[in-house]
């Protein structure tokens, strides 16, 4: 074990007796200030200094004891691209003095050291001695200027970290190792949380973790595979949720119970280091602390038991039809089935033939929900539909592809012999990127409706004639779960304009919101498939209502899914949705239902509870 300084030192003894809180997100607090999303939230340590120390005093007061630099993307290469380059050993050390100042003697100060980019104007890597020469000008710039420890945060290279923890070693500093895992516990690089935790045991890390990529589940998860692995403190500093583009800002959508809730779960599968990242205010860090307060890290989990695998379906051969061919005269039933996260589609096609068995009229394929990637749903639909014969609802997103790329994989579609498509905006990607994606969103809804349009009169969105023409079924999206629907209501008028003939909703747990649903949809003269999502847990609850953008749960709701899981969950989940199909018996045209988990078994007794009221 090095030497450290002995406030390092102090900081690495109180951590192995009890757990230490960090704070929360800078930049979403400064952006909430009135900070430009576009402006150099690092440079504002030299010109608006008074800003960057208000809020570290407001992380202090919330009980944060280890208050991280605003320095995560103070490197030469970053700073270089707004002709800052020169200043990165003055952000630095103005950073670790401001964090220094706020902290006292009763808190510690990190220094937040962020990943890398590419070389600007470079199609070449740059080489390793160029690395560490960046790493170790930001680096020892916080050193000099006081901070405690490094916090080596939202790393997607392995290589990349190691090379900064050498650093902190040169430096003298201990520094807590932190990569952002995207879903199934992989870096962008494909590096899997159990490899990593190994390689940054073995070169010495003070504290390995994770921090950002998507909500406080998918860390969580991550936390309790890597937590067997290691003796090493674990850190761990989550985003508030997914976040959700409201009125020209991004939001972040857990609440501060619900992100502390998640935070002493983290607490008791091994978090010694527990913070937050985007999304998450002085309120969330707040909730947290009185959550874990007193705590000692825990004794570490077991490993989790690897997932099975259902057998591959015999294959079937059937054509596609018109799913709306009997709308009005009986209801018309969909069910969403998401693509894998791989390439083995065996489970999604199993659950394709039981739903065709069950009479569906179409099945609904989300395209990367929640902006997570999965296997491409145009071709999986194609296969869906050579297989069962089952008419597939392709969504399609503006996130992922330009206006090019709409345009190829629309007249790609129908090629294939898709015929119905969801056209919807898409869940953006987390804040600023990290994670390696953008959002493209050359298009919104509305406008990837009037593209498709346009391809059903037998041209592009630019004119340019097509020398033939689709037949595409368009769908639109909608959100009831909103205080004031007149909103919506004229959000969806323009669809319809734009060429939407039929939407699905996000899912309804109230009755309230149905009936209003109804009422304001009718003089539209739309088909209108009501979401019904079948809660299963309370844990499934929160995380819906916390996470997931468009979805809300009534506070009753949630109280009565309060202390369930099991065959209880799945057994209140369904009496609730067996209610809502209650409320709309005889005015509700046709159902969305969204089995959670790939549970197709619920949506198979949801269909049957709903033609069996329609009967009579």
């Amino acid at each position: 074990m090095p030497a450290f300084p002995p406030r390092s030192q102090r900081f690495l003894d109180l951590l192995a007796q009890r757990v230490l809180v960090g704070d929360g997100a800078m930049g979403t607090l400064l952006y909430q200030r009135g900070v430009a999303l576009d402006a150099n939230f690092e440079h504002l340590n030299l010109i608006r200094p008074h800003l960057v120390a208000q809020v570290h005093e407001d992380y202090a007061a919330a009980g944060a004891r280890v208050l991280e630099t605003n320095t995560f993307g103070a490197n030469r290469l970053r700073l270089g691209a707004i002709g800052l380059e020169h200043k990165a050993a003055a952000i630095n050390a103005a950073g670790a003095r401001l964090a220094r100042q706020v902290a006292g003697a009763d808190r510690f100060v990190a220094g937040s050291v962020g990943p890398l980019p590419a070389a600007r104007d470079s199609d070449r890597d740059l080489e390793e001695v160029q690395k560490r020469e960046i790493l170790h000008e930001q680096m020892a710039a916080l050193a000099d200027g006081g901070v405690d420890l490094f916090i080596l945060e939202t790393f997607s290279s392995l290589a990349d970290l190691l090379l900064a923890l050498e650093v902190a070693a040169e430096l003298g500093l201990p520094a807590s190792a932190q990569l952002a895992f995207l879903e199934g516990g992989r870096t962008r690089e494909g590096v899997a949380a159990a490899q990593a935790v190994g390689v940054l045991d073995e070169a010495g890390a003070a504290l390995i973790g994770a921090n950002c990529g998507a909500g406080p589940r998918d860390l969580l998860a991550v936390l309790r595979d890597i937590a067997p692995l290691t003796r090493r403190p674990l850190a761990a500093y989550a985003n508030s949720g997914f976040p959700q583009y409201r009125d020209g800002r991004f939001l972040y959508l857990a609440t501060p119970d619900y992100f502390a809730s998640m935070g002493e779960e983290m607490v008791r599968s091994g978090a010694a280091l527990i913070g937050g990242c985007c999304g998450t205010t002085p309120e969330h860090i707040q909730a947290l602390a009185k959550r874990v307060a007193d705590l000692a890290p825990t004794t570490r989990p077991s490993a989790p038991a690897p997932p099975r695998v259902a057998p591959a379906p015999p294959p079937a051969q059937p054509e596609t039809v018109n799913f709306l061919g009997e709308w009005g005269r009986r209801p018309i039933i969909t069910v969403e089935l998401d693509p894998p996260r791989g390439l083995n589609c065996d489970k999604v096609l199993a659950a394709a033939e039981r739903l065709r068995a069950a009479g569906v009229d179409a099945i609904s394929l989300a395209e990367n929900p929640l902006a997570r990637i999965r296997l491409g749903n145009l071709a999986l639909a194609w296969r869906i539909q050579e297989r069962t014969g089952v008419p597939v609802i392709a969504h399609v997103t503006c996130r992922d592809r330009n206006l090019i790329g709409l345009h190829s994989e629309m007249m790609g579609a129908h090629l294939l012999g898709i015929r119905n498509i969801l056209a919807v905006t898409g869940d953006p990607v987390s804040l600023g990127g990290e994670a390696g994606a953008s959002s493209v969103f050359d298009l919104n809804s509305i406008g990837l409706l009037q593209l498709l349009s346009a391809l059903n009169e037998g041209r592009n969105l630019l004119g340019s004639d097509l020398d033939g023409r689709s037949e595409f079924l368009l769908g639109a999206a909608f959100n009831p779960n909103v205080r004031n629907l007149e909103g919506q209501i004229r959000r969806l008028e323009k669809k319809i304009a734009a060429g939407a003939r039929f939407v699905q909703t996000q899912p309804v747990y109230s009755a309230a919101v149905l009936e209003e649903l109804l009422a304001q949809t009718a003089p539209l003269n739309i088909p209108v498939l009501v979401g019904i999502l079948p809660l299963v847990s309370e844990r499934n609850a929160e995380f819906l209502h916390n996470e997931v953008p468009g979805i809300t749960l009534p506070d009753e709701v949630r109280m009565r899914m309060r202390g369930l899981g099991g065959a209880e969950g799945i057994r209140e989940g369904l009496a609730i949705a067996g209610e809502l199909i209650a409320a709309g018996q005889g005015r509700v045209g046709g159902w969305y239902l969204m089995p959670p988990f790939g549970k197709v078994e619920l949506a198979v007794a949801l269909m049957e509870e709903i033609r069996r009221r329609a009967a009579g």
